[in-house]
């Protein structure tokens, strides 16, 4: 599962982020970039050693400081399904008919074909 995926399921939804100095950020995402870096919206901030909290109506977090991120498991399952019906549709695009498939090859048939008459410009 790619975080990109991921992270683009969870817009709107509720999350918990953890920040490497221990702080935690309870949020609702409101953007995410390639980098990871987060926006949250009615967030709930919590100290590193838990005992202050703050009440922000925004937050951004930067990607290379986030340590983990928990998401509800309905958006895990939806990023599944998703991610499977993306495999079906890939693993037939390549397949070819099975069976004698004829006039594969293009063109106006006849001389030009066989090697004679040029390049099957009705000579």
């Amino acid at each position: 599962m790619l975080p990109d995926s991921l992270l683009q399921a969870a817009l709107g939804k509720p999350m918990l982020v953890e920040l490497k100095n221990g702080e935690t950020f309870n949020g609702h995402l409101s953007g995410a970039d390639n980098f990871m870096n987060l926006t949250l919206k009615e967030v709930y901030q919590t100290s590193a050693n838990g005992d202050q909290f703050w009440k922000l109506p925004e937050c951004y977090l930067k990607g290379h400081m986030i340590k983990y991120v928990r998401v509800a498991d309905n958006v895990l399952d939806t990023v599944k399904e998703q991610e499977a019906e993306f495999r079906a549709r890939a693993s037939t695009r390549g397949k070819r008919p099975t069976g004698p498939v004829q006039g594969t090859r293009g063109g106006r048939g006849g001389a030009a074909q066989r090697g004679r008459g040029g390049r099957g410009r009705g000579q």
